[in-house]
């Protein structure tokens, strides 16, 4: 009786295959791009509320011809650009990031300065172990040199022994049973 393969349709594999990369793709894809699309959305929307542009002339007006309903400090300093402002504010936003950077070296640093003493640390350690090594793998030796010597003094003595029995059988000698 001769087993028959399974037959498999190669337009159903592909069809198959082709819809596991699609699922695949879009598990990958879908999350950032369902993120993007969201932030885009909501910025559009925040664009569209947001109220214009004020517009205002003050060169036109004086100070003194406020309305008594408006008392709105930055009026005053409306149209002013003031580039010593801004020069300043720049360079305050250079200081913050060159401290953050400065702050994330010493941090970068001592994180280096652990771990190298965790290296030094490990070495150190390696190093004992290796050491307790030797000195099983020296102990060890011994011992099995020890063992040998003493396995080649048993067998010269078990010869002797036998060499001696032997002597005393052929002068007479018998064993007493133990009775």
């Amino acid at each position: 009786m001769a087993l028959s393969e399974p037959s498999c349709n190669p337009a159903l594999l592909k069809r198959v295959v082709g819809m596991l990369a699609l699922c695949l793709a879009g598990y990958i894809v879908g999350p950032p791009l369902y993120w993007h699309l969201a932030e885009g959305l909501a910025a559009v929307g925040r664009a569209s509320s947001a109220c214009p542009p004020c517009v205002c002339d003050c060169a036109s007006q004086s100070l003194l011809s406020i309305p008594s309903g408006l008392s709105n400090a930055s009026f005053a300093d409306c149209g002013k650009h003031d580039e010593q402002e801004n020069e300043e504010m720049e360079s305050n936003f250079t200081d913050l990031l060159s401290e953050e950077l400065k702050l994330r070296e010493a941090e970068a640093l001592e994180n280096q300065r652990r771990a190298d003493m965790a290296l030094l640390e490990a070495k150190k350690m390696a190093s004992q172990y290796q050491k307790e090594a030797d000195k099983c793998n020296s102990g060890m030796e011994t011992c099995e040199e020890a063992r040998e010597k003493a396995e080649a003094a048993l067998l010269a003595q078990k010869r002797l022994s036998t060499m001696w029995e032997m002597r005393a059988r052929q002068r007479g000698w018998k064993e007493k049973s133990r009775s």
